[in-house]
């Protein structure tokens, strides 16, 4: 059952990356724009979008933004919908791209916020992409910026 999103009382200030995948648009385009108001409702310094072809392309741009991204990114969130067909194509490629983002984020130590959702069908895609109450993009944005203040918390031990 879905949840509804929690709104987060976070003010960011940060600086983040948004990856996107041109790929059901309809749904991506929707989280994204979700995405982005609550960034800046809660005041980014900065985002950044990145547009690419489909899920399989957002890890390599995520690599290449955490690595050489300046200022330093905040947190990356990757937005995308695979829709399952009748071959095992769409697992293997959000496997693919679950495992890719999980090592990114260890590996440049920057946040990176999977909502990359591998759906069962378009009415699963219209719950969780297309409203306001579930969107997964506001949900993503909420995580980048608790994730951004919690990093931050962190770096301010060193």
């Amino acid at each position: 059952m879905l949840q509804k999103t929690k709104r987060s009382k976070t003010r960011s200030g940060g600086h983040f990356a948004i990856i996107a995948s041109k790929y059901n648009s309809l749904y991506v385009n929707s989280m994204l724009q979700a995405a982005q108001r609550a960034l800046k409702k809660a005041g980014a310094e900065s985002i950044e979008v990145v547009r690419v072809p489909g899920a399989f392309e957002i890890p390599v741009v995520a690599a290449t933004l955490a690595r050489l991204h300046t200022p330093p990114l905040s947190a990356i969130i990757c937005l995308g919908v695979i829709l399952r067909g009748a071959t095992t194509h769409a697992q293997h490629i959000a496997e693919a791209v679950s495992q890719s983002l999980a090592s990114i984020q260890a590996n440049w130590q920057v946040p990176v916020i999977h909502e990359v959702l591998l759906l069962e069908n378009k009415q699963q895609a219209v719950e969780r992409c297309l409203s306001r109450e579930h969107n997964r993009g506001q949900e993503a944005a909420y995580t980048a910026m608790e994730m951004a203040r919690v990093m931050a918390d962190l770096h301010r031990r060193e």
